[in-house]
């Protein structure tokens, strides 16, 4: 079995997510007491929050590029980044080490594209929504056609994200306005909806819409494992 490195913390909500998902799908593939080989580099998401707010990219993809080599260093085999925004500065990272990078919206491309979905909603922070180093990876790699919230209602993506989800508060109200914003998406074409943001699967599940959901910290998970478990021979 490979050893996984996962460069958390943004939020330490959501890399508890990736560890819980991780050791989940070892067990249930493996059986018995098997769990998964994991190393993790968490960093203080206050310091890289306040980058991006300041636009200072270089500086937080350069805290995250550390963070891949000590993961080598360490004896990882593969490295995942355990947010999708800072996706932003993927190469920074993905440069920083000979690791296998597995890159979060190109495991999401795949697994839109194996569904045969054409157009896609995309929620997550105003970054990933307004800027294209999110979108384009979709439109260039499989071909989608990605829509976004209108600004009022990305604004309110936003918001839930940061204020609550990242602080680790789960609002009632706030489930209800995204899947509202979801519908105007549906209705705009979206054949589903990209979780585009590590924090949003605590808030929105699969019981919650009948619109298809791209998880996407599952699905980074579930890669992720594949290839740690592709060569393991269980005696």
């Amino acid at each position: 079995m490979k050893t996984i490195g996962l460069i958390g913390g943004m939020s330490w909500e959501s890399s508890a997510e990736y560890y819980r998902i991780l050791n989940e799908l070892v067990s249930s593939r493996l059986g018995g007491l098997h769990s998964a080989q994991v190393i993790m580099v968490s960093v203080d998401f206050a310091v890289i929050e306040r980058a991006q707010s300041e636009g200072q990219w270089e500086h937080a993809g350069a805290i995250l590029a550390q963070a891949a080599l000590s993961l080598e260093k360490a004896g990882a085999d593969l490295v995942l980044l355990c947010t999708n925004t800072m996706h932003k500065v993927a190469h920074m990272v993905s440069q920083a080490t000979s690791l296998p990078f597995l890159h979060i919206a190109e495991v999401t491309g795949a697994s839109i594209a194996a569904r045969g979905f054409e157009k896609i909603g995309l929620l997550g922070t105003r970054f990933t929504m307004e800027e294209d180093f999110y979108r384009k990876v979709l439109e260039d790699l499989f071909g989608l056609t990605v829509i976004v919230p209108r600004a009022t209602d990305a604004g309110t993506v936003d918001r839930i994200i940061y204020k609550e989800l990242c602080a680790g508060r789960i609002e009632t109200n706030s489930r209800e306005a995204i899947l509202e914003i979801i519908d105007r998406l549906v209705g705009e074409g979206a054949q589903g909806i990209i979780l585009g943001c590590t924090e949003l699967p605590l808030l929105i599940r699969d019981e919650d819409t009948a619109i298809p959901l791209l998880d996407t910290t599952r699905l980074h998970a579930t890669a992720a494992v594949d290839l740690a478990l592709a060569d393991h021979e269980d005696h």
